[in-house]
């Protein structure tokens, strides 16, 4: 059973309710998320697009902007070098969208996942020399091609990077020494000496605020205000999408960037994207991070694994409606199938676990040599989640063994990697993923015994805490209450919906729904015998089991085929309130998160 931990941090609750006019218990709640002081409780519930930061505040901002405009002045070829990932894609957008709206001479180039690999290599750098770019731009990548940019200025070509990845670095005596990039000019929020007040934006972020310098140091921000100020709101739309899709934290600007964001998206003008929303059946929906990160991404992601992510960067620069239907499709199309390919692997992933003894490791390492390698982050996520285990899935790739690892919070996935290097032919990533390329020498074995040696995680760490934010009772959650809980939103990482906890809870009946019969509805009663509606999307045979052991199996039964009714079967659970909208009615509905 997962440990529950009531959040006890202290504040004024009642002063803070009176000033803002909210209720004590949303400034509660927003105290556990440490929004302290009046001014980030301001932007916390009211914050704007005047509210986030200054892009010259970032090291190399001014030096980067100065050499691109006079690249433009100068009509140099300049290439963009993303990622094939939605934040790569979207970064990519918005450079090129941004230069070219200057009059830049900007082309593009997103590597191939399986040819070329992450970032940008030496094949990338030979291609634009002979296609006589003069300048290379990176997004979303860059920060680790330290010898690459050193080749790309000794052909004689002008490199900036932006990105928002770690600096690698070594251990030295002197203690940790950081391996920069030694382009004209490096914009990276985590890199040492700069003075960038939030580190925690995607590399569509980095590449806009690049943008945005760019439009008022040139003077088009005043000089053609309109179309400026709608060229940063169709940005604005890609920044939120990748902020969703990258993990960002949902805190500080990324909080308003991805509320405005996919506020705007709903009505976005690019063909591309309103064509994605219209075949995944969203277009007329209000969006939210959900529709951000599990429809819209996937489809562009998919392109990026199963094919080229040239298509999802060729569908947002469409300007036929016919073409961005089509592509719009066809991503689509690959999305279901990557869909079935990674339930496939998942399956194989738990089986190898189970079956081999795995499980006992602390660090799990899956090797699926006939996975699709792309695939190969998608699954360690579900092993991650399934097991509450840091986890690393590797496949055969065409070019030796490659890999990809999700982590837990108490497990720097970087950190853990950087001190076994010399096992790697290639690899980055963060606190909570990693992607890597084996090197010739080293097993999948010697791979797993190695992470698993150095491991120092405890039981303690591997122990699911569950967070209240406030022991309330369910009948609290009236509709007033529920729509207030909306000034929260967006939810997402670092931001998540706020959980409520109620003992004494009695389930009178249940059933289950779905073609997999996965959902569990249930009719429940408060202490006060005021009854609910309650759904459950956990692990409903794990649910059953637990029921089966403390009321045993007959009462479980007859609950799901008759109904109790008298309250026998009594739970605690850990909730959030939802209003359900079914058949043009509005009901109040008690989501269930976790049970004791």
């Amino acid at each position: 059973m997962a440990k529950w931990m009531v959040a006890a941090k202290k504040a004024d609750f009642d002063k803070i309710a009176e000033k803002y006019h909210i209720t004590p218990v949303l400034a509660r709640i927003m105290r556990n998320r440490d929004i302290i002081g009046d001014a980030e409780i301001e932007r916390f519930l009211h914050g704007d697009l005047k509210d986030l930061h200054d892009p010259f505040l970032m090291k190399d901002m001014e030096p980067a902007v100065e050499l691109i405009l006079r690249k433009i002045r100068e009509q140099k070829s300049i290439r963009i070098i993303g990622d094939y990932d939605v934040d790569g894609i979207c970064a990519t957008y918005i450079l090129c969208t941004g230069i070219g709206a200057l009059s830049g001479k900007v082309d593009t180039v997103i590597p191939h996942r399986m040819k070329d690999g992450y970032g940008l290599n030496e094949s990338l750098v030979k291609d634009a020399g002979e296609d006589g770019i003069d300048t290379i731009v990176t997004c979303d990548n860059g920060i680790a091609a330290r010898e690459q940019i050193q080749m790309a200025k000794k052909m004689g070509m002008t490199v900036v990077v932006t990105d928002h990845h770690e600096v690698p670095f070594e251990e030295r005596g002197e203690g940790r020494v950081y391996l920069l990039p030694q382009g004209d000019a490096v914009i990276d929020p985590k890199q040492p000496q700069c003075g960038y007040p939030f580190k925690q934006i995607c590399g569509a972020v980095v590449a806009a605020k690049l943008v945005q310098a760019l439009f008022e140091r040139s003077g088009f921000s005043k000089t053609d205000s309109a179309r400026c100020q709608s060229l940063m709101e169709e940005m604005l739309v890609f920044e939120a999408l990748a902020t969703v899709c990258d993990v960002m934290e949902l805190k500080d600007e990324n909080r308003i960037i991805v509320k405005k964001g996919l506020s705007l998206m709903a009505k976005t003008s690019n063909l591309g994207l309103k064509a994605l929303l219209m075949v995944n059946g969203i277009e007329d929906r209000e969006l939210s991070p959900y529709h951000a990160g599990f429809i819209i991404g996937p489809c562009m992601n998919a392109t990026g694994r199963l094919d080229t992510a040239k298509r999802a960067l060729a569908l947002f620069q469409a300007k036929d409606w016919k073409d961005a239907v089509t592509i719009a499709g066809d991503l689509k199309s690959l999305n279901d199938s990557r869909k079935e390919m990674t339930e496939e692997g998942v399956r194989e992933a738990v089986e190898q676990v189970e079956k081999t003894g795995l499980c006992e490791d602390r660090v799990l390492v899956v090797y699926l040599p006939n996975c699709h390698e792309s695939l190969a982050g998608i699954i360690a996520g579900k092993v991650r989640e399934k097991y509450g285990k840091p986890a690393f899935v590797l496949t055969k790739g065409e070019e030796g063994i490659k890999g990809s690892g999700r982590s837990i919070e108490a497990y720097h996935m970087y950190e853990e990697m950087t001190a076994c290097k010399e096992l790697f032919a290639r690899y980055g990533g963060h606190k909570m993923a990693a992607g890597f390329s084996l090197s010739e020498e080293t097993s999948v074995e010697a791979f797993r015994k190695a992470l698993n040696e150095n491991c120092t995680l405890t039981r303690e760490d591997f122990e699911e805490i569950v967070h209240i934010d406030v022991p309330m009772p369910l009948a609290y959650a009236d509709r007033n209450f529920i729509k207030e809980l909306s000034l929260l939103e967006p939810f997402g990482v670092g931001n998540p919906k706020p959980l409520f906890a109620r003992k004494n809870i009695s389930v009178l009946s249940g059933r289950k729904l779905g073609k997999s019969r996965n959902v569990g509805k249930y009719r429940i009663a408060d202490e006060n015998n005021n009854s609910y509606e309650m759904i459950y999307f956990g692990d409903l045979e794990q649910f059953d089991s637990f029921l089966r052991d403390k009321w045993g199996e007959e009462k479980v039964r007859t609950l799901y085929e008759s109904g109790i009714g008298s309250g026998d079967v009594v739970i605690g659970i850990a909730y959030y309130p939802d209003l359900n909208y079914f058949g043009g009615r509005e009901s109040i509905q008690i989501v269930m998160q976790n049970y004791c």
